[in-house]
């Protein structure tokens, strides 16, 4: 015989239906508990209703003093009031009336002997001073509500007259009423825990595909997705995790792009380093020429790890290290650098904005750099290039600006990848075509973004957008 997978019997939801299950029996025990204590409280009450309009009765008749059948007084006769009233008066059921005179049982209207534990618990009552109620356990009827009221005549006791009724009878009935609600709710109770079961494994559906998605993802296959309806709790799960899974597939492209990239970005430094370390002959002014190969292929491949490394620090929260920037100072620092990277073109700076802003001056700095960089890198001595910043609005605004071949409209968007490069550009450099996703990624980190205005053989002008706190002052 197979066991139940574990799964089953300590999953989720067999835990849920659990749940329901004890929150459903403790209410049922309760409510059938709560209604056992009302009904015998309401049997009980109607008892005491019941020996009360009895001994109302009585007292009526002998406040009234005569005797109905032929309207004689009583005269005082005791023994004449109980004998009437017993006569004319039947009991309800299970109820009897007793009659005490002279603190001596007198008459009764039970049938056959009286109850003697009845008998018994009235004489130790006597003499009776004033009206009381109470309960007497007896061996026979089982518990016993009675009311006794004294009787005085010239304002002397001479007896008590006592109505009593059985309380098992209606206790029965109580108890039977209760096994007949429990019967109910526990029906109620197997009922409602199928159907519990049927809308537990409704609910849990989005999380078992979940399950299944997740696992069925592999590094191979990132295109399976959540259906989603709804808009619950778990239908808002399931559309955070195909988020993820859309973060994940970027992020796994990306990474491959990176791999396959770098891979070949790697291997020509590589080879050339082995092959001329492998022609490396004896002859010194050889090796001169060779090291100085290597070493310039190694420089080359130090910087590529470098923009590695500063494209994956982008991806953290502590990339940035904000501080009041004076963006005129900035401005004139950087066209002052932008100079020493080619004494062949023709510098200059277009505007400098007076203000401050708070972003990181490290990385503002090289974003720039990156960009007269790649200025000079695609244009040609005597060539302009210019610098200049202003504030627009709520936004910083710092631009590098040349007359080279410009790019294409379809190449505006591709060119700030990773590993990019402009199709038909004069590019003099072996770069790894990561400067300007460097780029990209500082103003992106600052909140901003970055902007190319160009046309093919009209040159190009790229602007760093960042937010600033300052508001706008007039340029210089």
């Amino acid at each position: 015989m197979s066991r139940p997978h574990p799964r089953v019997l300590f999953g989720a939801r067999a835990r849920i239906l659990a749940a329901f299950v004890v929150l459903l029996l403790f209410s049922t025990v309760v409510s059938t508990v709560a209604l056992r204590q009302i009904l015998l409280a309401r049997a009980d009450a109607r008892t005491d209703r019941n020996l009360g309009q009895e001994v109302d009765e009585f007292r009526r008749l002998v406040s009234d003093g005569r005797d109905p059948r032929d309207g004689r007084p009583f005269a005082g006769d005791v023994r004449a009031i109980f004998d009437v009233y017993l006569s004319r008066n039947v009991p309800g059921a299970d109820e009897d009336l007793y009659t005490v005179l002279d603190d001596r049982p007198y008459r009764s209207s039970a049938t056959g002997e009286p109850d003697p534990d009845v008998v018994r618990a009235l004489a130790a009552l006597m003499p009776l001073a004033a009206t009381t109620r109470g309960t007497i356990e007896t061996a026979a009827a089982g518990p016993v509500r009675y009311l006794a009221a004294p009787v005085r005549v010239d304002g002397r006791p001479r007896g008590a007259f006592v109505v009593t009724e059985e309380l098992r009878p209606q206790r029965e009935e109580v108890d039977e009423a209760v096994q007949v609600a429990a019967g109910v709710s526990l029906a109620v109770l197997l009922l409602a825990s199928g159907l519990a079961w049927l809308v537990a494994g409704r609910i849990m559906a989005p999380l078992r595909e979940l399950r299944d998605t997740a696992r069925s993802i592999g590094d191979d296959d990132l295109t399976r997705r959540i259906d989603v309806h709804g808009s619950d709790e778990i239908a808002e799960l399931g559309r955070s995790f195909n988020a993820m899974l859309d973060r994940l597939e970027r992020a796994f492209d990306v990474q491959r792009q990176l791999v396959s990239d770098a891979g070949h970005e790697l291997r020509t430094p590589i080879t050339i380093i082995r092959g001329h370390l492998e022609l490396l002959g004896d002859d010194p002014q050889e090796r001169e020429e060779t090291i100085a190969l290597v070493t310039d292929e190694l420089d080359r491949m130090a910087r590529f790890v470098d923009d590695l490394l500063t494209l994956a620090r982008a991806e953290r929260s502590d990339f940035l290290h904000p501080g009041d920037v004076d963006l005129d100072a900035l401005t004139e620092e950087l066209a002052a650098k932008a100079q020493a990277l080619s004494t062949e073109r023709a510098w200059s700076v277009d505007a400098v904005a007076v203000g401050r802003l708070r972003a990181d001056r490290q990385r503002l700095t090289q974003a720039v750099m990156n960009l007269a960089r790649n200025a000079v890198e695609h244009t040609g001595p005597g060539d302009p290039i210019a610098l200049g910043s202003a504030f627009d609005g709520g936004e910083a605004r710092i631009w590098v600006r040349d007359r080279g071949p410009g790019v294409a409209a379809a190449e505006q968007e591709r060119i700030f990848e990773r590993f990019a490069r402009a199709g038909r550009s004069r590019r003099r450099s072996d770069g790894a075509g990561l400067g300007l996703a460097i780029v990209r990624a500082i103003a992106e980190a600052h909140g901003g973004r970055v902007e190319l205005a160009s046309r093919p053989g009209e040159g190009a002008t790229f602007t760093v957008v960042v937010p600033a706190s300052e508001e706008e002052d007039p340029p210089r």
